[in-house]
Parts: structure tokens; C-alpha cells; sequence
């Protein structure tokens, strides 16, 4: 029986595919391109108006992951797999440019701290686990290539985000510059989710064709907490690196200027990584392809705290880059893989509060040692063994899927 409002027929469902991407890309693009990667621009503009330390500046993505991912993200999976990620994606849009604008207002810590669990809601509600969802609902077939172009939302927004701050910053200073990428991010994210088609019934991977794995039978199996604790790792060394890159380059008299230009070359060669990635996990097992991404992650860092030398900055952003693209995209193909699409939004929403406390604690512990020691040595060193760390825990996942694979969508 057909939904209503929704055609069931192959050919509707193909046109319906790239409206699918081009909305996960847009909602990739501003609430993780623009959000994540752009508000560590402004905590050197944080620490001068406030006099806050490292510590403190990190510490807001921190608090707001560690109170709103335990209460949200299982909540949030929930919803999804019930209820569809549509309204979920706006809403997340809706949050996250509230966030922004309320911290280029904010004059208190407390103010910090609010606004930074608004921006953790939404990116909890409406950025990767919805997007994932929407992509595995709609492909099966190729799951890896549309997953990879979506991702390059993530990377074109945030390869651009330095370059609209810094234009920004400089014409109106950095509290309008924040809170124009506050609206940006609205009028962005939003018009394509409130038009997208939920799949029919049909159109969900013929869903009832695929054998449904129990969330508490999930939770019971090696491979779940394999994949979690081995994706922590990375994302954690990942997210280390990306939120002290600008303060590490600042110290290094880098311009504003400067800075944000290399800011923008890792996130343009991310877009390389996930290209590059998103085909590899087509061609070959996804468990290698993740460990390849872990080890580029852990082998750029060393760079960081060899002598200056020319070029040097450079060919890290081109290596750490390459990892990027790949870190987040590669996860939720692991684990529709291992536990199949129907339960992906449970077992992400999981997944993802893991990573997201592995992302946002980390760097406030290189902040910490930088307030120490005076230094990002020991941070660094620090990140460069996790992610390695995650290179071994996910050689031990097993090779073999734990369900029967879904029909694919022609």
C-alpha cells in the first residue's frame, strides 16, 4: 500500500535521491561546516575581550556535549528511526544559528555556557546522525558514494567559513561576524529539509526484507563497543587538533589572515579525503578503509612538533586534511554494515554521544597541558598515541556483518 502523498515507483524514487544529498549536503554544510569548524576562529577573540584561558574557550563545546549527548542523543536516534529526520534537521538549523548569535551577544561565562549547549542540541538534532539516517533510508547501492558527497558539505562549508569570517571580522568586527554566521546557517540548512520527502515504506530499503537486530541484542555484541571506543579515539585526536590549529598558528605569529588561509586548505583537502574515502569504502571493507583513515590522522600530528621548516604547516593541513574527510563519513558505513540500517539512528545516537564526549574533552586536555607547560608538545603527543589507539581497536572488529545485508535500491 502506498503512503499517502508519496509514489512508490523506481524511477520517483531515483529523482527523489539527489534531492536527498543536495539537503544532507546544505544541512552538513552549515551546522557542522560552518558551526563546528567556525567558532574555534573566534576563540582568539574570546580570550583577548575576556581575558578567558584555553582551557576556558574549549571548555564550552565540552559542557555542552557532556550535558546535552547523554540526555539527547539516544532520544534524538529514537526519533529519527521513529518520526523521520525532517523536522528534526530544521529544528537542529534553527538551534545551532541560535547559538551563534547568541554568543557573539554573550558578555558572562554562564552566557558562554548556554549558548554552547544550544549549539550541542543542535548538532545532536541536525547535523551527522540525521544526515545519516536520510542517506541509509535511500540508498543501499552506492551508500558510500552519496554518503561521501553529502559529507563534502561539511568540508565546502568549512573550507569557506574561514574566509567569510575573516571578510567578516574585518568589515564589522567579530560579534557581527558571528552573528551574521548565525543567520547564514538558518537560511542555509533550513528551505531544503522543510520541502524533503519522507521515503514510503517501500522506498526504506524494502525494510521488511531486512532482518531487524533488537538494540539491546546491539548492545551485547563485541563489535558495538569496538566501534565506539575505536571511533572516540579519532574523533577525539581529530577534534584536539581542529579546535587548537588556530591558537597553535596564532603563537606562531601567524596573521589572522594566514591563519585562516590554512584553515581553509585543510578543510579543502578534507573534501579530498572524503571523495577519496567515500570511493575506497565502495571498493574494498570498510573496517580497512577506517583504519587507513585513523592512521593518516595519527601520522600528520607529528609534523606539529617537528622544527619550522618551509612548508611545513602546509603539508600537514594536506595529510591531517585527507584524514578529516574520511573520520566522520566512514563511521555510520560501519556500522550499517554491522548492524544494518533500520536501527541505525539508535545505534549512531549512541555512537555519536561517545564521539562527541571523545571530541569535545579532548580539547579541553590539550588545553590544559598548553596552560601547564606553555606548550602543545605534550597535548599533541598525547593525540598522536589515541588515534593510534583507534588503529589497533578497530583491527579487532570482525571482518563478517552481523546481519544479512538489505536489498539493494535500483
Amino acid at each position: 500500500m502506498n503512503t499517502p502523498g508519496y509514489s512508490n515507483s523506481p524511477h520517483d524514487q531515483r529523482s527523489s535521491q539527489p534531492y536527498v544529498v543536495a539537503t544532507a549536503f546544505l544541512s552538513l554544510f552549515a551546522i557542522v561546516g560552518f558551526a563546528l569548524y567556525g567558532l574555534p576562529l573566534f576563540y582568539d577573540f574570546f580570550m583577548k575581550e575576556f581575558g578567558w584561558s584555553r582551557t576556558v574557550v574549549t571548555s564550552g563545546n565540552a559542557v555542552g556535549k557532556l550535558l546535552v549527548a547523554p540526555m539527547f542523543g539516544f532520544i534524538a536516534g529514537w526519533m529519527i528511526d521513529r518520526y523521520g529526520p525532517r523536522k528534526m534537521l530544521m529544528a537542529g538549523a534553527v538551534m545551532t544559528g541560535t547559538a551563534l548569535i547568541g554568543l557573539s551577544l554573550m558578555n558572562s561565562l554562564g552566557m558562554f555556557y548556554l549558548f554552547y549547549i544550544f549549539n550541542a542540541l543542535g548538532y545532536v538534532f541536525g547535523g551527522p546522525l540525521p544526515c545519516q539516517v536520510l542517506i541509509s533510508r535511500w540508498f543501499t547501492k552506492n551508500r558510500g558514494k552519496a554518503m561521501g558527497i553529502a559529507y563534502l558539505g561539511i568540508g565546502t562549508g568549512g573550507f569557506l567559513v574561514p574566509q567569510i569570517a575573516k571578510t567578516l571580522e574585518r568589515n564589522l568586527g567579530w560579534h557581527l561576524a558571528l552573528t551574521s554566521l548565525g543567520i547564514l546557517i538558518i537560511l542555509i540548512a533550513v528551505p531544503l529539509a522543510f520541502f524533503i520527502k519522507e521515503p514510503s515504506e517501500k522506498q526504506i530499503v524494502e525494510e521488511k526484507k531486512e532482518a531487524t537486530v533488537p538494540i539491546k541484542d546491539i548492545l551485547k555484541k563485541r563489535n558495538f563497543y569496538l566501534l565506539a571506543f575505536g571511533s572516540m579515539c579519532s574523533i577525539g585526536a581529530v577534534g584536539g587538533i581542529i579546535q587548537h590549529l588556530k591558537l597553535y598558528m596564532i603563537d606562531l605569529d601567524f596573521s589572522q589572515s594566514h591563519a585562516m588561509n590554512v584553515m581553509s586548505f585543510v578543510l579543502l583537502m578534507s573534501l579530498v579525503g572524503r571523495v577519496l574515502m567515500g570511493v575506497l569504502a565502495d571498493l574494498m571493507h570498510r573496517k580497512y578503509v577506517m583504519m587507513l583513515i585513523f592512521v593518516i590522522v595519527g601520522s600528520s600530528i607529528p609534523l606539529l612538533l617537528l622544527p619550522d621548516f618551509p612548508g611545513r604547516i602546509y603539508i600537514f593541513a594536506a595529510i591531517f586534511g585527507i584524514g578529516l574527510g574520511g573520520d566522520y563519513m566512514i563511521i555510520p558505513l560501519m556500522a550499517g554494515d554491522l548492524f544494518g540500517v533500520k536501527t541505525l539512528g539508535r545505534v549512531m545516537g549512541i555512537i555519536l554521544v561517545a564521539d562527541g564526549l571523545a571530541e569535545s574533552l579532548s580539547p579541553m586536555l590539550v588545553g590544559a597541558t598548553f596552560d601547564l607547560t606553555k606548550s602543545y608538545s605534550f597535548g599533541f603527543t598525547i593525540l598522536i598515541c589515541i588515534a593510534m589507539a583507534g588503529v589497533l581497536i578497530i583491527s579487532f572488529i570482525k571482518k563478517d556483518s552481523e546481519i544479512p545485508d538489505p536489498l539493494v535500491l535500483n
